[in-house]
């Protein structure tokens, strides 16, 4: 019978989350060409292209999609088979904190998957703005906080695990041009939120005239402030949903950094399940 070659697959998953052949081939421990090589067997045991090349890095097609998700099942399961075999299967609550703005339209089914590989594992997850998780981890109340940090701007962690770059953009409903000489509507956070200050910050350091249109309490509810057109918002790239698109330009709005998704440094005396928990958790989440 004709299947599928485990390290093809992992391959494809570093690919399509590195964006990437050569910023994957680090993370799978191959050379570029090897990485290139690998692709091209499993586009050639699929029948079919998996991957669209650009100058921007390469994203899946549809067949590409539709083999990623069985990719991470596939290998979700060989890596709990391989370690119930060796006596290693994580049992334990775990107390995860997630930053509000991380793959949004994932989370739910991300979590899910989780659920499925490590049935033994009790997921404890907080939704949370980044410095409020940061404060709660320097607290105590979770055992693994997942933040994001804007570059440039957050204070950098020198332990911390990045396992996820995005970039940021002005985002809208689909089809919206903004009004030339008019006051930008922006849609956003509370205040309390480092996105916020900085999109603020950035607005009037760059003297971009705006008003605070409306003020949500999560990602999805700005999400749906967006697509009902009431103004434009500065999101990761992963925040995209129905009815919401970069803006067109040229929009006139100050250029953005990139963002990374890292897991906060572990504590002194952290017990080997929560060390073992985080190294799962950093090849499921990316």
């Amino acid at each position: 019978m004709q299947g599928f070659d485990l390290e093809q697959l992992r391959t494809l998953v570093a690919v399509a989350d590195a964006g990437s052949l050569t910023a994957a081939a680090p993370r799978v421990f191959l050379s570029q060409s090897s990485v290139s090589e690998q692709i091209r067997k499993l586009e050639e045991r699929a029948g079919q292209s998996l991957l669209t090349r650009s100058k921007a890095g390469v994203s899946p097609t549809e067949a590409g999609l539709k083999l990623l998700a069985y990719a991470r099942r596939i290998l979700a399961m060989s890596d709990e088979a391989f370690r119930d075999l060796h006596g290693e299967t994580l049992q334990g609550e775990l107390r995860l904190a997630v930053t509000d703005y991380f793959r949004p339209g994932d989370l739910t089914r991300l979590l899910g998957r989780l659920g499925e590989s490590y049935p033994q594992v009790r997921l404890n997850v907080g939704i949370l703005k980044s410095d409020e998780l940061r404060a709660a981890y320097a607290r105590g109340d979770f055992d693994v906080g997942l933040a994001m940090n804007i570059a440039g701007v957050s204070a950098a962690q020198p332990r911390a695990s990045v396992i996820r770059r995005e970039s940021l953009a002005w985002l809208g409903a689909q089809g919206m041009r903004l009004a030339r000489g008019e006051p930008v509507r922006l849609l956003a956070l509370p205040d309390t939120c480092s996105l916020h200050q900085f999109t603020v910050a950035l607005l009037r350091r760059q003297r971009v005239p705006y008003a605070l249109a409306h003020v949500a309490s999560g990602v999805a509810g700005l999400q749906s402030a967006l697509a009902a057109g009431l103004g434009v918002a500065c999101l990761n790239e992963s925040a995209i949903s129905e009815g919401v698109a970069r803006l067109a330009t040229p929009h006139g709005l100050p250029a953005l950094p990139r963002v990374t998704f890292e897991f906060l440094p572990g504590r002194r005396g952290e017990t080997d399940f929560v060390t073992r928990a985080r190294e799962m958790l950093a090849t499921q989440l990316v």
